[in-house]
């Protein structure tokens, strides 16, 4: 499974937004958790620039969960859903339990993927293997359809022990 997220602009009729409600009610067990939002600008009449920070728990790796803080544009255009979000955006992941894999993956398979403005750009967290350390390796990034962005973030989670509970190999499902 894949965690997506997206922009919706609101610009049809009923059948518009049937089918916005429809999409939207089998998304919803599949959006991140907003924990926390703190302004970074004051807008008099609209709503501030904020940096918000969500939750996710990874879809196929039980156990592990990432927190990632990214930048969302108030105004009239954010309020609309025509801001392009900046790329600016950091992750951290960490093991919560006892880790176990839904099955087989490949390196660098997304995990989360959301829109970052109206068409072009979008977000991707991605996971992979350090097979030597035994490591979830995680990596946040945007990119463009026709340029994308160097600015990411990466967060690693060593796989140990949970309680006398063994940890998997991630090497033996992530190829």
């Amino acid at each position: 499974m894949v965690w997506r997220r997206g922009l919706m602009v609101v610009g049809g009729l009923a059948a518009g937004l049937a089918a916005g409600l429809a999409a939207g009610a089998a998304q919803a067990a599949d959006d991140p958790d907003r924990i926390f939002d703190k302004s970074t600008v004051w807008r008099p009449l609209t709503p501030n620039d904020k940096l918000v920070v969500y939750g996710i728990d990874d879809p196929d790796v039980a156990g592990v969960a990432c927190h990632y803080t990214q930048p969302e544009k108030g105004g009239i255009k954010g309020t609309l859903g025509l801001a392009e979000e900046v790329s600016d955006i950091s992750l951290s992941c960490r093991q919560i339990g006892p880790v176990s894999f839904k099955g087989k993956a490949s390196q660098g398979e997304v995990v989360f993927s959301e829109r970052r403005s109206l068409i072009f750009k979008s977000m991707q967290i991605v996971r992979g293997c350090d097979a030597k350390r035994n490591t979830l390796i995680y990596m946040v990034y945007s990119d463009k359809v026709v340029q994308g962005s160097p600015k990411n973030s990466t967060s690693t989670v060593p796989l140990m022990p949970w309680g006398t509970e063994m940890p998997p190999k991630c090497g033996d499902f992530i190829k």
